[in-house]
């Protein structure tokens, strides 16, 4: 009797499991998705190839095959598999996973798979119950994690695993395992007489942004809503059909009714907010006002402050542009000045004026290459003295030490110019470039240098 109960209670787990977990792959060739380095000849594939897999983080947003593909290497490699998540397990539950590892290893000579979801929430006191057993090959750690290891999670283990970095599904794969679970007449629904329109397949590929999960999930709750179909009949755990010589139809509509709006993975503190923030100078560095207003809009959708947004932009006004376009820091100053002032939604406006304004405007970072330059020489040379006539001569002592005595008064010349020293050493700081307002400002520096020239005393 414990045998039939058991084999119901399996059972029932089983019929509970939603789609995305049933559909797992089962082995390497049903996996899809991370070719950069599980293809043919990559990293990944090389080290199970060989049978030398060593301890590994997986790391990327949820739905693209992290615990999938390490219950697929434990498979692959004839290893013990464990799993447990970082923000419940315990220290005395640790080391019962390394004991059984331990004896499973010296008894029968098997290695042991440990995979540790959410491995950013590892605390200390856990990382030094794992550490010795990690680097002694006891156990192989596969840690998977949302967030960028090298800033969550610490550095010792870090320092002791391969780092693997997934990226989300391409519309084609996201495809791909849509077809095969309608397809598959075990884990899937491949017993049902299901029609799915090729727009409907379209549309969860696109809107689940990369995520399998959602898709399948997405998948499971038409089929289980009927679709278009009306006529349900219970039949145990699931819905199925009333007429199997009726298809149950899944067309756009039922598509679009059966998955939410895409949530954008947006971390305001982690990765997506650097990324994103480096896409956006970038695309305006680079010139392209559609990738600007892209990255602005995702930005925004994902719910970045504005401000900062803004910041980025008044930056790069001045270290981008500079004065190739001196009306470029005005643009940005007004952007911030307004996105303070009244906020979302209505500053997405401006701050997209503003962010094609500096995409579209003429490139120079010779201003900011001048100030790097001399903060950089006066951090490591000497400090160069104000010559004394330069220096301030406004209080009646300072005639007596020879402040400001010989200092010429530019306007007084008919030019406005006057050959003078102003810094007392041979240095070039500023090279201005020939690009937009800039070009101005190179002629003026050529004519200075040709009245310096002329009224600077030839020596015998």
């Amino acid at each position: 009797m414990t045998g039939l109960w058991q084999a119901q209670h399996e059972a029932n787990r089983k019929a509970a499991e939603p789609l995305a977990v049933r559909m797992r792959p089962r082995n390497l060739q049903e996996f899809v998705g991370q070719e950069h380095f599980l293809g043919e000849g990559k990293l990944l594939r090389r080290m199970l190839a060989a049978d030398r897999l060593t301890s590994v983080i997986f790391y990327g947003p949820p739905g693209v095959g992290k615990t999938s593909l390490a219950e697929v290497i434990a498979l692959h490699t004839q290893r013990r598999f464990e799993s447990a998540s970082a923000a419940e397990i315990g220290v005395a539950e640790l080391r019962r996973v390394l004991d059984t590892a331990r004896r499973s290893l010296e008894t029968d000579g098997v290695r042991t798979i440990f995979f540790l979801d959410e491995i950013h929430r590892f605390s200390r006191a856990q990382q030094d119950v794992l550490l010795g057993d990690v680097e002694r090959g006891v156990v192989t750690l596969i840690g998977a994690t949302t967030e960028n290891p090298f800033f969550a999670v610490n550095a010792p283990l870090v320092s002791r695993s391969q780092i693997f970095q997934f990226e989300p599904l391409t519309e084609e794969q996201i495809a791909t395992l849509i077809r095969r679970a309608m397809q598959d007449p075990d884990r899937g629904y491949g017993r049902l007489n299901i029609q799915v329109s090729d727009e409907a397949i379209a549309h969860w590929a696109r809107v689940s942004d990369g995520d399998a999960r959602r898709a399948l999930a997405a998948l499971e709750v038409a089929v289980l809503s009927g679709g278009k179909d009306t006529g349900r009949v219970k039949t145990g755990k699931r819905d199925h059909p009333a007429d199997q010589d009726q298809p149950l139809v899944i067309d756009l509509d039922a598509a679009e009714q059966s998955i939410q709006r895409k949530a954008l993975v947006y971390d305001p503190t982690g990765d997506q907010h650097y990324d994103c923030a480096s896409a956006l100078i970038k695309s305006m560095r680079g010139s392209d006002p559609d990738a600007a207003v892209y990255w602005l809009a995702r930005m925004l959708e994902s719910g970045e402050d504005p401000r900062f947004i803004a910041r980025r932009i008044a930056i790069l006004a001045s270290e981008d542009i500079g004065n190739a376009d001196p009306q470029a820091l005005c643009v940005a100053a007004a952007a911030y000045e307004v996105t303070e002032r009244i906020g979302m939604p209505e500053c997405q406006l401006t701050l997209a004026q503003a962010a094609i304004y500096m995409a579209t405007a003429p490139k120079s970072n010779a201003s900011a290459a001048a100030i790097w330059q001399a903060s950089k020489d006066v951090k490591d040379h000497r400090t160069v003295p104000v010559p004394r006539p330069l220096r301030d001569g406004h209080y009646p002592a300072a005639q007596k030490l020879g402040n400001a005595q010989g200092y010429q008064y530019a306007h007084n010349s008919p030019t406005g110019y006057v050959p003078q020293e102003y810094l007392g050493v041979d240095k070039s700081y500023y090279q201005p470039t020939d690009r937009g307002y800039e070009q101005q400002i190179g002629a003026y520096l050529d004519w200075v240098r040709q009245q310096k020239d002329s009224q600077t005393p030839k020596s015998d």
